[in-house]
């Protein structure tokens, strides 16, 4: 097949998401695809009477990618490193060359990649993709909305509101919350700019530097407890996986600095809790519209009480991403992984459609 895989993009979760696409990049050039590998912000300038030249190009687009850094990058830096100077989310020759694309495999993760703006253009277009659709993204993005689905259809979850920047009332009392309390933004991933605030001074900051990020916030209740993910293939969950950090909790440095959390997977929890926690991410797949595929973040607190606090729709696919290690527990090697997210969504959008098949 041709593949374009797309990365990248204007969002705090840039690195991540080019790593992520330099995996999905290789394992399936190993798997024998012409496979191309580009930054969705960035584009790829070429010869546009030339871009079937691209699928075959020795570089694979691989070139674009450096590393993951401690610190989220500077978004301003990359948007002014673009040489266009388009205000675009879309680079140069991306649309062009994700339609001459049998599948685009969505590497991105977060902000416009994962809202369903993106998904929703690529329906519009006729470029096929890899991923739940455009619907199952706007909900799951949302951690307000996802708050309020989850409450509504008997899925734990921390107690917690949505607010807007513009609201006057932001005291706890109001809220009907009490500290220590978690502040996050709405839409935001990979716990960039997640605060356990234990006191009012440092509820008040952290309200003041989410809404630098976010027009709206969660605030929720904090659950001290285990964390864990569950991933889900096709409304089948597999193997959940434990995550313990060495320090603090899965914040944007832990999830990608080597060393910095240890990964148990399958988690050593009882088979009870296992099972609980498993229908508890498929009834959330579910109830949020999702398909494909998708990854939910849980907590278990000391009474054995479980919490699901958001689902991933674009969930992190380096070969050391929770998703691709519950599924190696499960017997499904990366590679196999990364054709299976391409057939299945084939059969959930495009079973019609001719294409080239796997």
């Amino acid at each position: 097949m041709k593949i374009i895989v797309l990365a990248g993009g204007l969002c705090p979760e840039r690195d991540v998401s080019l790593v992520s696409g330099a995996g999905i990049c290789r394992t399936l050039l190993e798997k024998g695809h012409d496979v191309f590998l580009m930054d969705v912000f960035m584009g790829f300038p070429y010869d546009p009477n030339r871009l079937e030249e691209v699928f075959a190009l020795p570089g694979h687009g691989l070139e674009i990618v450096d590393r993951i850094h401690t610190e989220a990058p500077d978004l301003a830096a990359v948007k002014a490193s673009r040489p266009d100077q388009s205000n675009c989310f879309l680079g140069p020759n991306v649309i062009e060359l994700c339609r001459m694309a049998d599948m685009t495999f969505l590497g991105l993760h977060g902000g416009e990649g994962e809202n369903g703006k993106l998904q929703a253009t690529f329906d519009l277009l006729g470029i096929r993709y890899t991923g739940p659709d455009s619907l199952g993204c706007a909900i799951a993005m949302d951690k307000g909305i996802t708050k309020h689905i989850f409450q509504e259809n008997g899925v734990s979850t921390p107690k917690g509101v949505c607010i807007h920047k513009n609201k006057h009332k932001k005291s706890l009392d109001d809220l009907g919350l009490s500290l220590p309390v978690v502040v996050k933004p709405c839409s935001g991933g990979s716990s960039i700019g997640v605060y356990i605030t234990h006191t009012q001074e440092e509820y008040d900051s952290a309200l003041a530097a989410s809404f630098k990020q976010e027009d709206e916030v969660v605030i929720e209740e904090y659950i001290k407890g285990r964390e864990f993910a569950c991933g889900i293939l096709d409304g089948n969950a597999l193997p959940p996986i434990e995550i313990i950090p060495k320090t603090g909790f899965f914040d944007y440095a832990n999830k990608y600095q080597a060393g910095a959390t240890e990964e148990i997977c399958p988690a050593n929890i009882s088979e009870e809790i296992s099972e609980r926690m498993k229908a508890l991410a498929v009834r959330a797949f579910h109830v949020l519209k999702l398909n494909v595929y998708s990854r939910a973040d849980f907590l278990l607190d000391e009474e054995g009480r479980l919490y699901c606090l958001e689902v991933n729709t674009l969930p992190g696919m380096t070969e050391a991403s929770l998703l691709p290690k519950e599924a190696k527990a499960a017997g499904i090697e990366y590679g196999d992984l990364c054709e299976w997210i391409i057939k299945k969504s084939l059969e959930e959008r495009y079973a019609g459609e001719r294409t080239e098949s796997l």
